[in-house]
């Protein structure tokens, strides 16, 4: 790797989240300002949204790092649950063994233990991530159990934390009973351009660089064009570019190295990947940016989630900062990738401990055709080109073998990817 050309000690543009390269610009610190108001105040819910790739799990792991010994936390990454999946998931984070309790008794359990730690002098803290995938139903609950309460207070302090579809779920009809609960909400934008080069800079100085500069002046506006202060897609073309000047044998990434790096990536500026119009037509006659192809998530025939494929990379692994997050202990962190051009799409894996399998062959890189079908743990995505008709969960590829699939192993919890 480039860290020894360089002169650095760790890899300063990772994709996941570590609170040591947190740059905490004026948004993430009243972000995180109101997440530690929660400890003080029990008068409501605390609400954090961002586009993917904002930071908002960085801030959260932050902020529980810093955390005092009494107040004891339950964090749920995985929304997509029932109400008695949730009430199960709540107690097992507190130490319980819940799964053969019947709602009733994981109330009654769960009332139990919130007012003992109460008793006890501790804070009782629950953090929703991903909260934008929460039924009505389950956010029901969550407003229920808010309500557990002694004689002088709440006795349950609760942040949720999504993406800007939250915003739209709190504020249906359906929610108004939750709506009025929420006591402070905040939406994490994206950086502004000089707080973009100043999150370079940053990252680099906690990666080693101290005072050097790495990235040449003229670099800095064009990252932001190609990455709109997203704090992710930051990270992923300056690592990128760090590569093509190391490549190069530069001492610093120059504008010729960014060039290099945004090729190598198939962008185009951030503007015209997240805009209805293509670059350099006038919008009073709008003309959508058509995606290359699509894939679509299932797991054991159930179909989950489907991506359009467009220009540009999509992360798929098992956390949540990935574009498509896959929720299984036989995923990586972050497992594999799909660089899209206009001529199609290849898939990559990312060292992940399982691999990626087509025709029940391991792969490194494969470039998609119509119908493959890629098994991704005991997860399948089938691909399909954007042209090609309806959405199905094409089977023309045969998974791996049920022996190989059983074998594989649980995915390395901090193995980084």
């Amino acid at each position: 790797m480039y860290l020894e050309h360089f002169q650095l000690k760790e890899l300063p543009f990772r994709l996941s989240p570590d609170p040591a390269f947190l740059y905490l610009s004026q948004i993430h610190s009243r972000a995180k300002a109101y997440m530690e108001s929660t400890i003080w105040f029990t008068d409501g819910f605390v609400v954090i949204t961002g586009e993917i790739g904002s930071g908002k799990t960085t801030l959260i792991e932050t902020f529980l790092k810093e955390l005092q010994q009494d107040v004891v936390v339950a964090q749920i990454n995985q929304t997509q649950i029932s109400p008695t999946e949730f009430l199960q998931t709540v107690l097992a984070q507190f130490g319980f063994s819940p799964f053969k309790m019947r709602k009733a008794e994981l109330l009654a359990t769960l009332n139990q233990f919130l007012i003992e730690q109460y008793a006890s002098g501790r804070k009782v803290l629950l953090i929703l991530d991903e909260a934008q995938n929460l039924s009505n139903k389950v956010l029901e609950e969550v407003r229920l159990l808010s309500g557990v309460e002694t004689t002088k207070e709440k006795v349950l302090r609760i942040i949720l934390a999504g993406q800007p579809e939250l915003n739209d779920k709190l504020d249906s009809s359906d929610l108004i009973q939750l709506r009025q609960r929420v006591r402070l909400r905040f939406h994490l934008t994206a950086l502004s351009e000089s707080d973009a080069a100043e999150y370079i800079r940053h990252r680099l100085r906690v990666a080693g660089a101290g005072t050097r500069e790495i990235f040449e002046p003229d670099t800095f506006p064009v990252i932001y064009r190609y990455t709109g202060g997203i704090p992710r897609l930051t990270n992923t073309l300056c690592d990128t570019a760090l590569l093509a000047a190391f490549a190069q044998d530069h001492a610093t990434v120059s504008l010729e190295d960014l060039r290099a790096a945004v090729a190598e990536l198939q962008w185009v500026e951030y503007v015209a990947r997240t805009s209805t119009l293509l670059p350099g037509i006038d919008d009073t006659a709008p003309q959508q940016v058509p995606p290359v192809g699509r894939l679509v998530l299932s797991h054991q025939g159930l179909v989950l989630e489907e991506s359009l494929l467009v220009p540009g990379r999509l992360i798929i692994g098992r956390t949540s900062d990935n574009d498509l997050q896959v929720d299984s202990r036989f995923v990586s962190r972050h497992h594999a990738q799909v660089v899209t051009n206009h001529a199609g799409s290849v898939i990559e894996d990312l060292n992940s401990t399982n691999g990626i399998f087509v025709r029940g062959k391991r792969v490194r890189r494969h470039r998609l055709a119509e119908g493959d079908a890629v098994q991704i743990g005991h997860h399948t995505l089938s691909y399909s080109r954007a042209d090609a008709g309806a959405t199905g969960t094409t089977t023309l590829d045969k998974p791996a073998d049920e022996n190989e699939e059983e074998e594989r192993v649980e995915a390395d919890e901090d193995d980084g990817r």
